[in-house]
């Protein structure tokens, strides 16, 4: 356990560091008197006396130089809750601004999980009061981010004290911690923060590996120490004898940081013992220039590895991280990451967002508070999207996608760069942008090149869109993930806002176009009620709106249809032979034979089991192992009963055959197009016949090797993407009669 002092002493001489008001320390300390006296006789679970909490966040907030206000409000954070004491009373002691932080704590003080059956809560319930928190943490975050400051001080110290709680508890507050609370602290560039909290719930999460790694630490610290120490030392000298003013030094690195690249160089083939990166090397210079002459040094000295150099002075991050990062082949043969940062990046570098709470408050360098407002344009975003998002957890997803994942940073034509979720399209970009040129795209240019809608932005690309002068609007294929038009859920919100204010007439139309489509997908005949029932709507015109609005997408009814076929098994057209059409064996088996392990196994023709079937094994004589349906008329009649084994579906998958007709005007490449498009998603075609109709149109049969009805709904999309095709539907009658080609 952490010991805290519990008076005022410690954090007012730490405050007293860079807060010249005399007038503003009194404030704190008398913040502190009255909060003391609120929380007189409380308890912590600890026992400690629990001013020692709220003293030690505004202790932390005080390290990373937060404004006096802050700092009042965290010594309070707990006053309005715990002790009673009205928002009124706060105003009246400490300021409006105060009052207003500690308001705002207060409100996100049920952020945490409450566990189903506490005070009647069910499971339901639990998770919708906590996705609500959480999305009112969020939401105060953009309207002051100090508040969310106080919350992660919070929860620091609350994951120094944690040992107090029982086990359950504190492996849940460690996983939230990792899921919520460290990427935020990521996000605001707060990284003294940020690897306390994964240490803290590493080990809370998976004490056994936190503690080999610290002993496997702790056995190569010295000679790690050395080789470091050695290397800065020699880049120290070499940098002062080219008249550059620096300091060098190692950056250890967190234990869950370690735990991470154990990981990534296990799955590479790689021992502890081949880590030398485990300590960067950290390279402090006067200004910018200096930066790009160290980096010249560094590269002197050793050879850079190419692909390893990142340039976030020219190109910040998100989070406004800047430095230019280096990795190079050193002494022995080791890799060795050079960072290398002015002192004002590296402040940035530790504190984030809270280094640069001066600029917002109109002090620090010249042009400071517009570079603050620029950069935490994305909290802004925040604000926009809970507008627009009245469900909870859509808004949560759209946070955890957009803001919390791997980025990629692209250039608009004029120079600006843009952040974006990986895997985000010229759509996303567009509508990062404006909602209204998001709507308007017709075409986009990647390097000046055109490309699809659909390709995937990377690293430095300079994206620009093609827009038409009146907005045909967005189109249902960009909500369905199976085309990866849309990878952000912000763009996906916009684009769903704009089909919901539609005309609800036109939607019906559209979606009566879709089921239509997806039934003759499906190969299936339903009446309006099961539809209705299966998609779980009150009528069809409601089903037939949502799906022409995107907000039932086109997956989500094929998912629902297919409960349908689950249930039927008469109508399963796994199980339908076609007249003429020869048998065709699964590729692959993913069948597991159980206490015997990999067997050579085939799917039974009498009664083709398919993935979620019960299934049993029957030894053949030499074809290995066939797989029936447990209640398969050949199982049941079946004399010799040993040769019966107990098998199970493996983690393999199993492909099944599936005939499916394409309708097409006939052109030229046709069929290599198709062909292209399926080979693309590593589809195996089987067989394949053509016919040639009499109206310049072709009829095309194939059967392909899919995984499930998912893989097939896109496949179906993909193939209806091909220039030409008009229909694609699964085949449940005879095939073609074959004109081959």
């Amino acid at each position: 356990m952490v010991e805290v002092a519990s008076d005022s002493t410690d954090l007012i001489a730490c405050v007293s560091e860079y807060v010249d008001d005399t007038e503003q320390v009194d404030a704190i300390r008398a913040a502190y008197d009255f909060a003391a006296g609120c929380h007189d006789g409380q308890k912590r679970l600890s026992g400690d006396p629990y001013i020692v909490h709220p003293l030690a966040a505004a202790t932390i907030l005080a390290n990373l130089y937060l404004d006096p206000d802050t700092i009042k409000a965290a010594l309070l954070h707990d006053v309005m809750e715990d002790c009673g004491v009205p928002v009124e009373d706060l105003e009246e002691r400490f300021g409006p601004d105060v009052a207003r932080l500690v308001d705002g704590v207060t409100k996100l003080t049920r952020v945490d999980y409450r566990p189903p059956g506490a005070n009647g809560v069910s499971a339901a319930d639990a998770e919708s009061l906590y996705a609500e928190s959480l999305r009112k943490m969020l939401v105060a975050m953009a309207e002051d981010i100090r508040v969310v400051l106080i919350k992660l001080a919070d929860r620091l110290h609350n994951m120094r004290t944690l040992d107090a709680l029982p086990e359950p508890k504190r492996r849940r507050i460690a996983q939230e911690t990792l899921d919520v609370y460290s990427p935020l602290a990521h996000r605001l560039g707060i990284w003294e923060i940020k690897w306390q909290l994964d240490d803290l719930a590493f080990r809370h999460l998976n004490e056994t590996r936190y503690r080999e790694i610290s002993k496997m630490l702790a056995a190569r610290r010295s000679q790690r120490e050395a080789y470091v120490a050695d290397v800065a030392s020699r880049l120290h000298d070499e940098l002062i004898d080219n008249r550059l003013n620096a300091e060098v030094n190692g950056r250890p690195k967190g234990i869950y940081s370690i735990h991470k690249k154990i990981e990534k160089y296990a799955a590479e083939g790689k021992e502890l013992s081949d880590i030398f990166d485990l300590y960067a090397l950290r390279v402090i210079v006067d200004d910018v220039a200096d930066c790009y002459a160290a980096l010249g040094v560094a590269h002197r000295m050793w050879s850079p590895i190419p692909g390893q150099f990142d340039d976030y002075i020219a190109t910040p991050k998100q989070n406004m991280y800047q430095a230019l990062h280096t990795t190079v082949i050193c002494d022995g043969g080791h890799p060795l990451e050079v960072q290398i940062k002015t002192d004002e990046m590296h402040r940035v570098a530790e504190y984030g967002v809270a280094a640069h709470w001066r600029y917002k408050e109109g002090t620090g360098s010249p042009g400071g508070r517009g570079r603050f407002e620029e950069r935490m344009t994305w909290l802004r975003q925040l604000l926009e999207w809970q507008r627009e998002t009245p469900d909870t957890n859509e808004f949560l997803d759209s946070v955890r996608e957009d803001l919390f994942h791997d980025q990629v940073f692209v250039y608009t034509p004029k120079g600006d760069i843009m952040e974006l979720a990986t895997g985000a399209t010229p759509i996303d970009f567009a509508y990062k942008i404006h909602t209204d040129l998001g709507h308007r795209i017709s075409g986009a240019k990647i390097n000046g090149r055109l490309v699809s809608l659909d390709t995937p932005l990377e690293n430095g690309d300079t994206v620009e869109v093609v827009a038409g002068k009146t907005g045909r609007g967005p189109s249902p294929d960009w909500l369905n993930p199976s085309r990866g038009y849309v990878a952000t859920n912000s763009a996906r919100q916009k684009i769903r806002s704009w089909f919901n204010r539609q005309a609800r007439s036109a939607n019906i139309t559209r979606g009566k176009d879709l089921l239509r489509r997806e039934l003759r997908r499906m190969g299936v005949k339903l009446p309006d009620r099961e539809v209705i029932e299966l998609c779980r709507f009150e009528t069809m015109e409601d089903l037939l709106a949502a799906l022409g609005s995107g907000e039932l997408s086109d997956s989500a009814l094929a998912d629902r249809l297919s409960e349908h076929r689950s249930k039927d098994t008469e109508t399963e057209e796994w199980q339908i032979p076609l007249k003429g059409s020869q048998r065709l064996d699964s590729p692959t088996s993913g069948i597991t034979v159980l206490g015997v392990g990999d067997l050579l196994t085939r799917i039974a023709a009498c009664c083709n089991p398919i993935q979620g079937d019960a299934i049993i094994g029957f030894v053949t004589r030499s074809r290995g192992v066939s797989i029936h349906k447990v209640e398969c008329i050949n199982v049941l009649n079946e004399d010799e009963r040993e040769r019966l084994v107990p098998v199970s579906w493996g983690e393999k998958q199993e492909l099944y055959p599936v005939r499916v007709r394409i309708e097409a005007i006939d052109r030229v490449g046709l069929l290599r197009d198709v062909s292209t498009r399926l080979s693309e998603d590593k589809i195996n075609i089987a067989w394949v016949v053509t016919r040639e109709n009499d109206n310049a149109t072709v009829s095309m049969e194939l059967t392909i090797h899919i995984a499930g009805l998912q893989q097939l709904n896109r496949v179906f999309s993909r193939i209806e993407g091909v220039r030409g095709v008009t229909s694609v539907s699964r085949v449940t009658s005879s095939p073609l009669r074959q004109t081959e080609r």
